[in-house]
């Protein structure tokens, strides 16, 4: 017991030194659960596209919830008569490279169209279909595109109820990408 007793102030002293700012933490430790799948972009950094939304922007928020958590400025909106909205930054080219989808006045759906994202799991757009595959496993179910001869859609069921398809173009690569809830993940035309 006596041995053990000389360790305690050498423990004390390294707790004592080490720094607990967390501004100082190395970018790639994470606090989230182990069963999350952390995104990283292109530069190794934890991507905004995650199974429970876009950066803060959680599935199930309300439209100024939604808006408080983006930040900026966004164009869009509804049609006419229709609960279905998508909105897009304001930065975004035509068709937007990125959009967000609430409907009956819930965010339930992001779509992208650029390579600037990573989606939850690693794929991206551009990737080759085998390399899709790859990265998902047996967690991809395949299915023919509605719209396009020789292209076809891989479905991956996330954590939370989320889901993310991969359209593959019929050149055999990933054309656009889209995380959302059911059922709004799964139509084809989003608010048409």
């Amino acid at each position: 017991m006596l041995r053990r007793l000389w360790l305690w102030p050498l423990c004390v002293m390294l707790v004592a030194c080490q720094s607990h700012d967390e501004s100082s933490m190395d970018a790639s430790v994470t606090t989230e659960p182990a069963s999350a799948v952390t995104t990283l972009d292109r530069d190794g950094q934890q991507g905004q596209a995650n199974w429970k939304g876009f950066g803060d922007m959680r599935f199930g928020m309300d439209e100024a919830a939604f808006r408080q958590a983006w930040g900026g400025d966004l164009n869009g909106g509804a049609a006419p008569g229709s609960d279905c909205a998508t909105f897009a930054p304001k930065w975004a080219r035509t068709p937007p490279e990125l959009a967000f989808m609430l409907e009956h006045g819930r965010f339930v759906r992001y779509d992208v169209r650029g390579d600037k994202e990573t989606a939850p799991g690693g794929g991206k757009v551009g990737m080759d279909k085998a390399k899709v595959l790859a990265l998902y496993g047996d967690k991809v179910l395949e299915s023919p595109a509605k719209y396009e001869a020789g292209a076809s859609t891989l479905r991956v069921m996330g954590t939370d109820s989320a889901v993310l398809i991969f359209d593959i173009g019929a050149d055999g690569k990933v054309k656009a990408w889209r995380v959302g809830v059911p059922p709004q993940i799964d139509y084809v035309e989003g608010c048409s």
